[in-house]
């Protein structure tokens, strides 16, 4: 019989494994031996000693490398003294606890000592509740802090997010988890990695009470708990999942069972699902192992690998999804095979391995979602409860919104420029993005430009948006000082974007420049210089190749790699990148490729490094030249990159989409310079019910030839029934407290009609593709109403914050926002939620409907604006 221990219930044999990872870990880590292990030399309890080596034992590399052990011990100390003193911290198992409260990382964030500046915070508010009510109160609390916006893949922290009041929802969900782990709630982030139904993902929490986990909305509070704008799509969902930093016993269902880490589905407690077992087989029938399947979904022109599985030694690999169709594609050596399969089709799935050469020509085909259904009936939430909780979104958006009144305004930066001798509006865009971190931003400003004029600023201006957030004046005052002596030496922009700016890709903004300055002597400095090869040959014998989490790639800093000798192929790249920059050569990674790249002789060259001690071949580059098809360009979507469109290059039996910009739609003016090699174009319309309409483009570029290929979309006629018809007569009042009809408010030529919850995050992505449609829809020159309710419009809303949406756009107050019309009543569009969009024609007939998350809903409803819209002078009226 296993012999149980007082600590964590942990019995010998996982005593054992965690004692093992935790030395392979600690021998890994050796060359910062004692910044990380010291802390074992302090006096610990038991439960001190076993919580830091379970920490430690499953710590990625990037951790290791980026930050102290006493950052550690003090993180395991507060939690440990939380689950003494919260009421619940006893109820909650010794295997919960370690999986999901003990745990200092929730995503890809940097990591900062926060566990008991949340705790403090939280709680007063939340330790004489239930269990079920302080997760609510959390994330009421959450509400206060942050809200949605969109932004670029790197994830802040969460004390960096309550410093911005506004993040994604990766984002948000970090902070929530990582509220509720302060208060010793077993809490975690829990991802659709890509919608089947939609383009785009979304992150939301799960957190545990008394036996039953429940799902909430990050910063999005509802009256009670699994609750959610998202419970309708969730419920189309291919896969829900999570990644524990641990050995991972279930009882969920595990996806992938790393050595460092475990992924479970969560899927079955949203929607309908299947396992669905692929076998894998060569050309001579003979079962194929150590063969990677992955199962792949149309999301944003590609297809995205939800899961990558290995089969194992009867040739098979399982995974429980969704009811929608999948692309799977087997790949072992370099050979594949591919089959596309409707998983309510069956369970079983055969695919042949031994292909080598991509098909040739065009392939179509449709992609079709889950089916919607409807959801469980929850319980009615009573109008007291609910007149509360509308109570408490107004309290908490007053809050945020009085924290926000607090950063830089436009007049102080004003100020800030003149006495600086800086351009006002720079400076202004610059601290409007700095947000909570703009008297940092300022200060840099104010100080290092009475010295350095314009420089700091153009410092600034490299950074991404995000990095005026969270990027602090000694980092700064790094970058700029040790980049100073080599200005004069290169064309402007190439030093502003090349030397100065430390940005590479997504990692952290930390200071290395005068680190790496010193950490050559002057001569190997000059020989670098001479050749930058030299350098790429210096790192590719000095420093190993180590991979941990895929989440993680790209995210240590090029000090902490270049200490521990060793990274993830990103962190090894950005490493380059970054020593190049601090001895003044000019480098980057490839905008679409993303490798690695130094300048000589004011051109690119690759830095190729020898991942396996194999130097590959030299790859030629030729040009590649998208032609429209003029016949189809009537009928045919603009072309944009990520939106409807992407091209992907063989690589090793997978196709590796480019980085191109979203949204890129010059696609047509200049060539693209790529590699020589096979290629696959992806083009997809996607239907009002969330299929696809796909097709495959095969094709292959040669060094030093031009191609020319044809960018197609496949025909969908574009339908416009009459869905109803609106009461013309239906009054609605205007900011100012007039009142106006409906009638008087579109006029007779056609209109796009939308209710909407300004405050949640699918109302935001409808404003948002509204005012990317500007241009067209004030060239229609059509009114756009945003109808918002009596509940939402608080003191705290202010339509005039809305600045870039098209001309002729009117926000107006409904005051019988309970009332909505029928067909929004009704399911599905009841219980999809808001927003609720609607394309009227000057008939006032309803001719396009859209309800709740639906990514790219705005520009449907402008095509079918634009097949209903009456010019005046079709109605014999003055075109004045």
């Amino acid at each position: 019989m296993t012999q149980l221990t007082s600590v964590f219930s942990l019995d010998e044999e996982m005593m054992q494994q965690i004692e093992q990872k935790y030395d392979k870990k600690r021998q890994i880590a050796q060359p910062r031996e004692h910044e990380l292990f010291d802390i074992f030399q302090e006096e610990l309890t038991e439960e001190e000693t076993w919580a830091l080596k379970y920490l430690f034992a499953y710590m990625p590399l990037n951790d290791l490398a980026d930050y102290e052990g006493s950052l550690f011990l003090s993180h395991v100390r507060r939690t440990l003294d939380i689950r003494n003193q919260v009421p619940w911290g006893k109820r909650v198992p010794d295997h919960l606890f370690l999986h999901y409260v003990l745990p200092y990382r929730v995503n890809t964030e940097n990591i900062e000592d926060s566990r008991g500046i949340l705790y403090d915070q939280l709680a007063p508010r939340t330790t004489q509740l239930s269990m079920a009510e302080a997760i609510l109160e959390t994330n009421y609390w959450c509400h206060e802090k942050a809200t949605y916006i969109g932004s670029d893949m790197r994830t802040i922290s969460p004390l960096t997010m309550i410093r911005n009041a506004r993040g994604r929802c990766g984002e948000e969900s970090t902070l929530a988890v990582a509220a509720l782990r302060s208060i010793g709630i077993p809490a975690r982030q829990v991802y659709t990695p890509r919608w089947a139904h939609s383009d785009d993902n979304h992150a939301w929490v799960e957190a545990w009470a008394d036996g039953q986990w429940y799902y909430i909305g990050a910063c999005e509070p509802e009256a009670q708990l699994n609750q959610g704008w998202f419970s309708p799509p969730a419920r189309r969902a291919m896969l829900i999942n999570t990644r524990i930093f641990a050995d991972y016993p279930g009882p969920e269902d595990i996806t992938l069972a790393d050595e460092w880490f475990t992924e479970i589905n969560l899927l079955e407690g949203y929607a309908r699902t299947r396992t669905i077992t692929v076998q894998v087989k060569d050309e001579q029938d003979c079962l194929v192992s150590g063969a990677y399947v992955h199962f792949q979904l149309y999301n944003m022109a590609e297809f995205y690998p939800l899961a990558t599985l290995p089969t194992d030694g009867m040739g098979e690999a399982s995974f429980k999804t969704g009811f929608g169709d999948l692309i799977i594609r087997v790949v072992k050596a370099g050979q594949w095979g591919e089959k596309r399969v409707t998983v309510s089709d069956g369970e079983n799935i055969e695919i042949v391995l031994g292909q080598i050469y991509q098909p040739e020509g065009t392939a179509d085909f449709d992609m079709i979602p889950p089916p919607e259904r409807e959801g469980d009936v929850s319980e009615p939430v009573s109008q007291e409860k609910m007149q509360r909780h509308q109570g408490r979104l107004e309290e908490g958006t007053m809050i945020r919104s009085s924290y926000e009144d607090t950063f830089m305004d436009e007049i102080q930066a004003s100020e800030l420029a003149q006495a600086a001798g800086l351009p006002q509006d720079r400076v202004w865009d610059v601290l409007r993005k700095a947000r909570g971190n703009s008297r940092e931003i300022a200060a840099f400003l104010r100080e290092r430009s009475a010295e350095y004029g314009i420089l700091p600023l153009r410092l600034l201006e490299s950074l991404n948006e995000k990095d005026q957030i969270d990027t602090v004046y000694s980092t700064l005052d790094d970058h700029l000082i040790g980049a100073l002596a080599h200005q004069s030496k290169l064309p402007e922009e190439v030093f502003i974007q090349y030397v100065l700016c430390p940005r590479v890709m997504y990692e952290m903004i930390a200071p290395y420049k005068r680190f790496f300055q010193t950490a050559f002597t002057e001569a190997e400095s000059e020989r670098f210089r001479a050749d930058p090869s030299e350098l790429v040959r210096r790192i590719d014998e000095g420093w190993g190749l180590w991979e941990d989490l895929p989440n993680l790639k790209g995210k240590g800093t090029p000090v902490g790699t270049f200490q521990m000798k060793k990274g993830d192929r990103a962190s090894l790249d950005i490493l380059f990148v970054a020593i190049c920059r601090s001895l003044g050569i000019p480098a980057r990674l490839h905008p679409s490729e993303h490798t690695p790249q130094y300048m000589a002789a004011g051109s690119w060259a690759d830095a190729v490094f020898t991942p396996e001690s194999v130097l590959p071949e030299k790859k030629g580059t030729g040009t590649l030249r998208f032609i429209q098809d003029n016949e189809a360009a009537a009928e045919a979507p603009a072309a944009s990159y990520w939106e409807n469109f992407t091209f992907a290059r063989l690589e090793n039996g997978i196709y590796k989409t480019l980085f191109y910009p979203y949204g890129k739609s010059d696609v047509y003016d200049e060539p693209f310079e790529v590699e020589q090699g096979s290629y696959r174009m992806t083009t997809g319309i996607r239907l009002k019910d969330g299929s696809v309409r796909v097709r495959f483009n095969y094709f292959k570029v040669r060094a030093g030839e031009q191609i020319e290929v044809p960018l197609t979309f496949r025909e969908v006629p574009l339908d416009i029934p009459v869905l109803g018809k609106f009461d013309r007569d239906r009054t609605f009042s205007l900011p100012d407290g007039t009142g106006r009809t409906l009638g008087e408010l579109v006029g007779k030529r056609g209109a796009i009609v939308t209710w909407i919850e300004p405050e949640r995050e699918p109302s935001k992505h409808l404003i948002r593709e509204l005012c990317e449609l500007t241009e067209p829809l004030t060239e229609l020159g059509a009114p756009v109403v945003l109808v918002v309710g009596d509940g939402h419009w608080t003191s705290s809303f202010d339509p005039s914050s809305y600045t870039k949406l098209p001309e002729g756009t009117l926000f107006v107050r409904d005051t019988a926002y309970d009332s909505l019309p029928d067909f929004i009543s009704q399911p599905p569009a009841s219980e999809a939620g808001f927003p609720h969009l609607f394309v009227l024609d000057g008939q006032d007939q309803i001719r396009y409907t859209a309800s709740g998350y639906k990514i790219g809903s705005g520009k449907e409803a402008l095509q079918v604006l634009s097949g209903v819209w009456q010019p005046l002078t079709d109605r014999g009226e003055s075109s004045r």
